[in-house]
């Protein structure tokens, strides 16, 4: 059964203002319990007889703490008189007011897990772990202790976990200070993996969006997600955010769905950093893949008796530790976007793009074809929600090109393949209309001695046996102007375009199959081949000559999400 929560940001000792504000809400929505984030007390070291008389009133009973609520050690420590009570009272402080602990795994009633690390980093502790439970500061032994919690619902700490802003569109609110840090704090949410982080940010308020993990072996369709927020002080002169309400039942599911505008873990474990003089291990499988070749096999190369990788080793599946995220520029519920490792085309091949915009679409399902997906209703689903993305790049084109470019998709589908995908190109419409695109590729096969193409519909291609499909699309034009982007983009913005425009022809699309007999010895690369040739990309046949730099990759990727984010379906509210 779910329970209605409330997290509230740092009190720093206005009980009064805050708990009379929880009894309202109380009385209105019962909540099962609070927590207080950051600071509930006073600094310590400033009390001023304002504060004492309110920690006078809160420990006589003199104000009452309108619901059960927890909390814990901030950013500065304790009052003494609080610490006393907690001693005698063992961590009650009055009625429904308890003390979680500085570093803590605590399960409430209601069975919700909560684990709390309190303080910042105490630099000068190299070791062990912090010995006084109510000072604010903690060490990197505390916040390895807590990883044998193995899993909370809520995880609480002061500072902000590295990286958290990583892949992030959402900025930090402009009155908010620059948040502290730690990688020992983005170490325990990857592990424990909690459905919710909250932290404090004095002025401001915060919420990233939703963050999944890397799958676990034992569990791979199983997708965690994280929610990060951070509150406002409830004192904060900005007025921003500092109460947050949500649901949450313990005993629900991991769902393998990802919520809407999720994103790719930011957090990285340290202790799989890899040292700077250490040998990189080359990568099986992979489109990232860099390792020497003289020692491992290329992807279409396996060994005969060697099994194909699991999740844990593809680089196509979430699941594997080593994936790319960066590149990872769309989720939905079955699969998702990704710009190419290598691509084949440059930023200045498309100069209304102004990026390759070689992209990926890749189902989250690992299994080598759709027809080995487990189920008839993954089948489907998969198949649609691919062609809802190229539908979506198809409108993105119609748009963000003027009309003046179409699109090349193919797919290689072998029962020895590892991941199946499909790969997206856009190429110029002359190129399309004069038949190039379809005289290139059927070339190119009789080139290869392979079967001769056949043109016709074979929808999801379950049934169909071994094959390599290519989808070429052009899209309509009118009167006003040839492939004219201003009526495409209003028919997108749900606007009648007729009254300004008259369609001249709709977008056309053809389908090319070339069956694939189990025997055959078919380039994987054959698609990329043909599309290099067609646009004078001799040069960048093969996407090892062609990998760039991690901030160029992020910097594209970027730059794609901002033209696509218009079409992303992905983005939309549940």
């Amino acid at each position: 059964m779910a329970s209605k929560i409330i997290v509230i940001g740092s009190v720093e000792g206005h009980f009064s203002t805050v708990f009379s504000k929880l009894a309202k809400l109380q009385s209105k929505t019962p909540f099962s319990f609070a927590i207080a984030a950051g600071d509930l007390f006073p600094d310590a070291s400033l009390l001023s007889t304002e504060d004492d008389e309110a920690i006078d009133a809160l420990l006589n009973g003199q104000l009452p703490v309108p619901l059960p609520t927890y909390f814990g050690i901030g950013r500065h420590g304790l009052p003494p008189r609080i610490i006393e009570r907690l001693e005698v009272a063992q961590g009650e402080v009055c009625q429904n007011l308890y003390f979680l602990g500085k570093r803590s795994t605590t399960k409430t009633s209601e069975g919700i897990r909560i684990v709390s690390l309190g303080g910042v980093l105490d630099a000068a502790v190299t070791a062990g772990q912090s010995q006084d439970k109510y000072l604010p500061f903690h060490t990197e032994g505390d916040a390895r202790a807590l990883h044998g919690a193995n899993s909370a619902d809520i995880l609480l700490s002061s500072c902000w976990p590295a990286s958290i802003r990583t892949g992030s569109r959402v900025q930090l609110p402009e009155d908010g200070a620059e948040p502290a840090e730690e990688q020992c704090i983005a170490d325990l949410c990857a592990t424990l993996r909690p459905r919710y982080h909250f932290s404090t940010s004095g002025e401001g308020f915060y919420e990233r969006e939703p963050f999944f993990h890397v799958p676990k072996e034992d569990k791979p369709d199983e997708r965690p997600s994280t929610r990060f927020i951070s509150l406002a002080s409830a004192s904060a002169k900005s007025k921003a955010k500092w109460l947050y309400a949500f649901s949450i039942d313990p005993k629900a599911p991991v769902s393998s769905a990802l919520p809407a505008g999720a994103t790719a873990s930011p957090l990285n474990l340290a202790q799989k950093r890899q040292r700077p003089d250490a040998p990189s291990e080359p990568q099986h499988f992979s489109r990232y893949a860099n390792g020497d070749s003289s020692h491992y096999p290329r992807p279409h190369k396996r060994r005969r008796n060697q099994p194909p990788p699991g999740p844990g080793e593809c680089f196509f599946c979430l699941s594997n530790p080593n994936l790319s995220t960066h590149l990872i520029t769309s989720i939905a519920t079955d699969s998702y976007l990704t710009t190419a490792k290598g691509p084949l085309t440059l930023a200045t091949t498309y100069p209304g793009l102004q990026i390759p915009c070689h992209i990926l679409l890749i189902p989250l399902t690992h299994v080598p074809t759709l027809s080995a997906a487990p189920t008839k209703a993954t089948q489907v689903s998969t198949y649609v929600e691919l062609q809802r993305y190229r539908s979506a790049l198809h409108s993105m084109l119609s748009v963000k090109a003027a009309g003046k470019l179409g699109s090349v998709t193919w797919e290689v589908s072998r029962n020895r393949g590892v991941h199946f995908h499909w790969q997206f190109l856009p190429i110029p419409i002359d190129t399309i209309g004069k038949g190039l695109v379809e005289a290139a590729f059927r070339v190119e096969a009789e080139n290869e001695q392979y079967p001769s193409f056949q043109k016709r519909e074979i929808g999801n291609g379950v049934g169909e046996g071994e094959y390599f499909r290519v989808w070429i699309w052009k899209p309509g034009s009118t009167q006003r102007g040839l492939n004219d982007s201003k009526a495409t983009e209003d028919k997108i913005d749900g606007q009648d375009a007729d009254a300004k425009s008259k369609l001249v022809s709709p977008s056309s699309e053809t389908q090319l199959i070339l069956p694939l007999v189990p025997e055959l010895r078919f380039d994987i690369q054959f698609g990329r081949k043909v599309m290099g040739k067609l646009l004078g990309l001799e040069k960048r046949l093969d996407w090892r000559d062609c990998v760039q730099g991690e901030e160029e990759e992020k910097a594209e990727a970027d730059h794609f999400k901002d033209l696509f984010k218009q079409f992303d379906f992905s983005l939309e509210d549940e």
